[in-house]
């Protein structure tokens, strides 16, 4: 059976994961993870973490992935033991000589290959399934009919990202925050310079500005049918940085239509789901990511890196005296809903609804296609 794997970054996530369809969740300790400036779990918080998934059927996975110095490596041993002795159903590694220790002293530990590791064809697959690793997840770089190729051709579980941010870079392999900032991401630190402006120049000369290296988020929910028969093993979904909110509503979308392709039911994807998932986290829209092997020319969202929101209307006029603004509503608004005015320049400004009017009259909430 097809595995959903959901992010967790804090325990109000984890209850948000499981209590939305996660068949499994991942998340950091302490240290050693690639999202070092997440919450994480200490040891008490890890056995509590753990203890509460399993009694509610859900796997746990502890990310260990970042690359682990020769004095550290006593250090990331005690912690796998520790999680080991917790429960752990399994442990994703980037350091191969930290997966090589584990994989012969830790009988019965499922040891995944992490993304950070940068496996990318089957040649890498294959290598670690000599190694007697029990999964790998893919690079986010892959097509469908690469995913496809090596699902075939593999005995090894296959696990490959569905939802949520992409790097500019393959992953594990870029040294973009390291080099201009010194903060590495294959430490579980990066900066993500990617997500800063530039300006692109020819000839001294600028040609093109903006967050040029910023791609939109991963949506894979239209591909999930493709992906179930190319005989992927787990789908996962990407935000240990992200709200318990993100977590919840991104997991019960991915369960509802992931069962529905195991079940043989009719596959049609509802626009409020689609809505839903943007509100809750997008860059400008969704990407269809590297997965139709296209020259992506959608990739990039150069006008802003952070979340966008749902598109709500028009600014039709401004009235300077009583500083109110007038648009017609693209969706619901409700008073106390915060929103972001944005200027042709893309320069924004973050607002919370403190009164809506029809015609001077005061409304606590406006529905789609009202001139409020």
């Amino acid at each position: 059976m097809i595995e959903l794997l959901s992010p967790v970054g804090d325990f109000e996530c984890l209850k948000a994961a499981v209590q939305n369809g996660a068949d499994a969740v991942y998340f950091g300790a302490g240290s050693f993870n690639a999202r070092a400036f997440a919450t994480n779990f200490d040891d008490d918080a890890l056995e509590k973490a753990i203890t509460y998934a399993k009694l509610r059927g859900v796997k746990t996975n502890l990310t260990l992935n970042t690359l682990i110095k020769n004095d550290e490596m006593q250090n990331a041993i005690e912690l796998a033991k520790k999680a080991y002795k917790f429960g752990i159903d399994a442990i994703i590694v980037q350091d191969l000589g930290l997966a090589r220790y584990l994989i012969k002293n830790f009988p019965g530990l499922a040891i995944h290959g992490s993304t950070q590791m940068s496996v990318h064809n089957l040649e890498g697959v294959l290598a670690l399934q000599k190694m007697d690793f029990s999964r790998v997840v893919l690079s986010r770089e892959l097509s469908l009919e690469e995913i496809q190729y090596i699902c075939k051709n593999s005995d090894i579980e296959i696990e490959v990202f569905v939802h949520g941010a992409l790097c500019v870079s393959y992953s594990g392999q870029c040294l973009f925050s390291s080099m201009v900032g010194g903060r590495s991401g294959n430490r579980g630190k990066c900066a993500q310079p990617c997500r800063l402006p530039y300006e692109l120049l020819e000839n001294d000369k600028t040609i093109d500005k903006g967050y040029l290296l910023s791609p939109r988020d991963l949506c894979g929910l239209d591909y999930l049918p493709q992906l179930v028969k190319a005989g992927v093993s787990c789908l996962k979904i990407e935000g240990r940085m992200k709200t318990p909110e993100y977590v919840a509503t991104v997991t019960r979308i991915y369960r509802k239509y992931l069962d529905l392709v195991i079940s043989g039911e009719n596959f049609e994807i509802e626009e409020q789901d689609k809505k839903d998932l943007l509100q809750v986290f997008n860059r400008g829209g969704f990407s269809s990511g590297h997965l139709t092997g296209n020259s992506n020319q959608d990739l990039v969202y150069k006008h802003k890196s952070n979340n966008m929101g749902i598109y709500l209307g028009t600014i039709s006029n401004f009235n300077n005296n009583k500083g109110h603004i007038t648009f017609t509503t693209a969706d619901t608004v409700n008073v106390g809903d915060k929103i972001s005015v944005e200027n042709k320049k893309h320069e924004t400004a973050i607002y919370t609804i403190s009164e809506l009017m029809i015609n001077d009259k005061n409304i606590p909430q406006a529905s789609e296609g009202q001139k409020i």
